[in-house]
Order: C-alpha cells, then structure tokens, then sequence
C-alpha cells in the first residue's frame, strides 16, 4: 500500500514537471499543465493512477497552505476594510447567482429542487485559481484585487450552510437550528481569531523566535497552520477558512514574512498536486462523446457568473470596470463545488449525465480560468468604453469634480504613496486633486477636506473632468499593471507635455512605461536597494556626488543593470577617504525668539568656540555662500556647519545654550 502511494506521488510529480515545462515554453500558465497531467496520468485518461483518493490528500493540504499564506498576506485591518465586498458583493453574487442558475436549469431538469442545488454548484468560484492568478499578476491589492477576494472569503463562509441545506433539498428535512449554531460557531472562531492576532500569538512567537531555534519556529507555524484548520473542520467549519484564519492571526506578528518564506516552498508543491486532483476527474470519453453540450454548459456558466458577480460588485459602490472585471475573475466553478456536489450525489440531487456533465464543464471551466482572468483587464475596459457602461461611470462619483483648476498635479491611486504626496503638495500649497476607485475611502477623505475624488482614470471623460489638459504633473500610484498602461496612453493622447510619474512594483515593468510615455518610473523593488546601497557607501565615507552618480547611472540605464564603474569611481569606492572619513555636515534652522538673531558670526564666535565651520547660510530663496564674518543673522535662516562630528555637536550644543548671553560681544 506504501509503495503504491509513493508511486502514484512520484508519477503525478513527474509527469506534472514535464507538462509545466511543455507549457511554459508556450508561454501557457502553470495552472493548465497540472490539469493536463491530471487528465493524462487519471483513470479516465492512461489509467496510470486510478485511485484519486492517493492524491486528494495532499490536495487539500495544498488548499490548506495556500490559504494559510493568503492570510498571512493580509491583516485583521485589509479584512475589516473589506466586510463591504465579503457582505455586499458576496452575499448577492451568491443568491443572485443561484436564483439565475435554478431559473435556467429548471425547464431542463424539471425539479426545482435539483435546479437550486445546480445553482449552489455554479455559485462558488476558485479561490485556488483566482488568488494564484492575483498574485502572479500583482493585483492581489487592486480595487478588483480586493473585491474578488472579499467575495471569496464569503463563498468559503457559505460553503457549509450550503451543505446543511442539501438534506432539505433532498425531502429528507433540515434543523433550522443546525444552520443557526453553525453561523454562530463560525462568529465565534472568527472573533477568537482575531483576539489571539491581537493579544497572544505575537508574544508567543517573539518568544520562540528568541531561542533562535529555526527547527522549532517552523514547525510552531506549521503546528498553527493545521491546528487551526482541523479544529475549524470539527467544529463544522471548512478546512480553508480555518488555515485563512491562522494566517491572518500571524499577520499581525513581525514575523508573518519569515512564517511566509518557511511554508512557501511546501505551498508550491501541494498546490500542483491539487491541480493535477482537479484533472484526474475528467472523463476524457464522456466530453469528447458529449463536446457540444459541455462547451454550451461552460459558457452559460461563464455567463451566468460575469453577469451576476458584475451586478453585485456595482451594488457594493464598486465602479462599472471594477465590476465587469471581478465578473469574469470569478466566472469559473470552485474546489468547494467538487464537495457539494459528492454530498448531492450520495443525497440523490444529482446522479449519471448530469454528474458526468458537471464533471465535465467545472474541469474545462477551471482549465479556461487562467486565460479568462488575463483577458479580464482589457475585455474590462472595452465593455466599460460602450454606452450605457460608460455613462454609469460617470454618474458614479461622490462629489462635483472641481470646474476649475490649472497647473496643477493630478495623483491616480490614495493608497500610502498617494496620501504622503498629498500632504507634502498641500504643506508646500501646491494645487492637486486625487482619483480613487474606492468610494468608502474617497467620502471618508473628502470629510477630511482632501481633494479627492471618485471615478475610473482609464475614461477619457474622467480624465478631461480634472483638467488633464492643464495639469503640469501626473502621479500614478495605483497597484493595477493593465490599468496604469492604459491611463498612461490616454494621458499622453490628451496632454502631450504633462509631466508622468509612475510608481510600479516590479524593474521589469520601467522599460515598458518609459515606452509608454512615462518620464520617470519608480520601482519599488530597486528603490529600496538603491537607498539600502547609498547608505552603506555614506556609512563608508564615498563622496556624496559620487554615490549620486552611482543612482543617475542606474536610473539613465532604466533600472537595468549595475554599470561597470570607471576606475576613478572604483578607487573611490575601494579605499576609504581619511579625511572625509572625519568630515560631517549639517544644517541648523534659528527658530523665532532665537537669541542668535541679530548677532554676526564674528559675534559667535563658532569655530574658535567648538571647531566647526559655518560654510553658507539660507534666507529664504537666496544662498550665502562662505558668508563674511559681518554677516548678521535673522530668524529662520538655515546655517550649514561643517567639520568633524564631535565639533557639530558641540557647536549645536553652544548654539543652544545660554552662553551666549554672558559672552562680551566686541564689534
């Protein structure tokens, strides 16, 4: 029995290997060669595996750690951010979606209730698939991104109420009080879960991590990982939600990267596993005898979903492309589907053709998901280019877009970067005005008195509301890769002289956006090893024109490669400079009341008092460089000091102090 295991394990790793490579040289996702495999090594297929159940088990451990890591992506805040899209957008993508499929279903089955029990099939999506595809694709954080996700984690909510209904749809009778106790086990874990996040999971691993054992942290994360997702599973709760919420409790850790970077590897490999399960169930006779009617099946499916997961996200104050877009990610059947529909089949509600067909159409759905959800972006904004979708955006808004406005600097996106930017352009009173796609957020900051906006940057008509032909400068500081490409062509056709900066995750995208029209591209990536390398050099004394230098190359080559430095840079770079080694500079602002005012620098005194050097002094607009010894100084003016840095400590210490009051000034 073992070594049947081992083989059946060695046979869908191997096999799934070799179809990744055949696929990625096609440049086709991953994802489609794991069911490939499956489909090839099943017992519908070669016949090489014919117990599934070998493989099930592993998985669902995939299912597991991917759900795990999800949570540890997020945090108990993202979470609570997103009980709109979980509530609003899942709750009506669920009974819309189920009333629809019953409707249509009917007239063919002749049962309502195996009509309603197609509906609970079709209702669920892939969270597998769908996640995967978010992160591959850096959308994950996107308004879309944040929507599918809120709708997912309530279908895996809704899995096992869905269930306990089966039995009433059987005729056999359900306790309305089973559904009522499961809800409330559900709230319970729920809270539990975000109590611990809180008050005892962070202490608990700073105390592990303190023993600098990485054996007992790792399996500490995966003790948690499986703890709490067995526990969920007794409880009458589904496995997923119980590993979604250990990784959310770890989130709240600093040490939510590290438990990331232990379970990633073992995701991976499980993960591909549960793909090769998903095509091990298709009988590869049935859908080539019944081609048509599979195909018919998928598409009605597809249509039912896009249809009925668009309305719901417009419902919940998303806008029009958000919603087409989130419509075709969830378009495809769920993991969860393959349970319920095992439960219905031992209940009666679904038996022979109709089992096989289902069978059939969720694997092809699945199989197609990957190239729906890289269409998804574009077919998004097609649709939404057309009447009446188009007219729909630009009714959706929160507040009048401003009539007038010049010369000033339009930020796409309030996320981090966009909120730091708007408070330094309001602090320096430089006009600007915000675009954002998340309604709750967009009336909250125009509470605040921010200039910030609802709608979609990608509508030319949005655009033209806030003057893009007349604003100086553009900042686009979104977490969607197709949008920001079609916000920069649109920019570029209506202002060709505006100025374009966009903030993008990945180096590999610069070259891209800088063809695109971009000026400058900033990625996040390589920015922040910029600053980590710049200030190793100043810690080691390099010349500051020369670290800056090393940043132009850089930033000149896009974000390229490091260039070979020149043997001059390389000596500076090599030896370390005794003199600037000892040398520091740094500024000191005379504040209002200041007893500096008025006095000259003679009068100070300064480097015979303490050794450092006043080398310029700022008012206002205008430099004073190597100022004369009559030079008076007045509020607000900036000194720069310069010399070694016990000596600009002690001169700021003298600055500060009441000693210059006793002094006997001479003129």
């Amino acid at each position: 029995m073992e070594t049947e295991f081992l083989k059946a394990l060695v046979l869908a790793v191997g096999v799934s290997a070799l179809s990744i490579f055949l696929f990625q040289s096609i440049r086709m996702p991953s994802i489609v060669g794991f069911i490939v495999a499956g489909i090839l090594i099943g017992p519908h297929g070669f016949g090489i595996i014919k117990n599934v159940g070998e493989i099930e088990l592993l998985a669902d451990l995939g299912i597991i750690l991917l759900l795990f890591t999800i949570g540890i992506e997020f945090s108990v805040t993202n979470l609570l951010r997103m009980w709109k899209a979980a509530l609003c957008g899942g709750g009506g993508q669920i009974t819309l979606t189920i009333l629809a499929s019953a409707a249509i279903a009917y007239p063919f089955i002749g049962e309502l209730n195996k009509a309603v029990f197609f509906g609970f099939l079709i209702a669920l999506s892939s969270t597998a698939i769908v996640l995967k595809m978010l992160f591959e694709r850096g959308e994950i954080d996107s308004p879309q991104g944040r929507m599918m996700t809120g709708i997912l984690i309530f279908q895996d909510l809704c899995v096992v109420p869905l269930m306990l209904l089966i039995p009433a749809l059987s005729g056999k009778g359900v306790e309305i009080s089973a559904i009522g106790t499961t809800i409330i086990k559900a709230a319970i874990i729920i809270a539990a879960a975000l109590l611990a996040a809180k008050w005892i999971v962070p202490e608990l691993l700073h105390r592990i991590a303190h023993t600098k054992s990485r054996e007992l942290f790792t399996i500490t994360i995966i003790f948690m990982c499986l703890g709490i997702a067995l526990l969920t599973s007794k409880l009458g709760l589904s496995l997923a939600l119980g590993a979604f919420l250990a990784g959310l409790i770890i989130s709240e850790s600093e040490y939510a990267y590290a438990a990331t970077a232990e379970i990633l590897p073992l995701k991976d490999s499980f993960m591909g596993l549960f793909f090769v399960s998903i095509g091990m169930l298709m009988d590869v006779s049935y859908t080539g005898a019944n081609l048509t009617k599979v195909l018919v099946v998928v598409l009605v499916i597809f249509g039912i979903k896009a249809l009925t997961t668009a309305v719901s996200v417009l419902f919940a104050s998303s806008s029009p492309r958000t919603a087409v877009h989130a419509g075709l990610g969830l378009a495809q059947i769920g993991e969860f589907s393959f349970v319920l529909a095992a439960v219905g089949r031992t209940a009666g509600l679904i038996s022979g053709d109709s089992y096989q067909l289902f069978l059939s159409a969720s694997v092809v759905s699945m199989a197609t998901a990957p190239f729906v959800i890289g269409t998804a972006p574009v077919a998004a904004m097609w649709l939404t280019a057309k009447k009446p979708l188009r007219r729909l955006a630009l009714v959706k808004k929160e507040e009048g877009f401003p009539r007038k406005q010049s010369d000033h600097v339009i930020i796409i996106g309030f996320g981090l970067t966009g909120r730091h930017l708007g408070w330094a352009l309001s602090t320096a009173g430089i006009p600007y005005v915000v675009l954002d796609l998340n309604a709750d957020l967009v009336r909250r900051e125009r509470k605040k008195g921010h200039p910030v906006y609802f709608g979609d940057a990608t509508s030319r008509e949005i655009l033209h509301k806030l003057r893009i032909d007349r604003s100086r400068l553009l900042v686009i500081a979104i977490s969607d890769p197709v949008s920001t490409r079609k916000i920069l062509s649109l920019v570029r056709d209506e202002n060709p002289d505006v100025y374009i900066i966009v903030r993008t995750r990945y180096v590999a995208e610069v070259e891209d956006l800088m063809n695109l029209g971009a000026n400058e591209v900033i990625p996040e990536e390589f920015e922040t090893s910029i600053e980590i390398f710049s200030r190793v050099l100043s810690i080691y004394s390099v010349p500051k024109n020369v670290i800056t230098d090393r940043i132009e190359d850089i930033r000149k080559n896009s974000y390229k490669v490091f260039r070979t430095p020149s043997e001059l840079h390389h000596k500076i770079l090599k030896e370390r400079h005794a003199l600037l080694s000892e040398i520091e500079t740094e500024t000191y602002l005379i504040k209002k009341g200041s007893h500096l005012a008025g006095h000259s620098l003679r009068q100070l005194q300064l480097r015979a008092k303490t050794g450092a050097m006043v080398m310029a002094v700022q008012r206002k607009n205008e430099i004073h460089q190597n100022p004369e010894p009559d030079f008076v100084l007045k509020e607000n003016d900036i000194i720069l000091l310069v010399g070694r840095k016990a000596d600009i400590s002690r001169a700021i210490e003298y600055m500060e102090s009441d000693m210059l009051l006793t002094v006997k000034y001479h003129r």
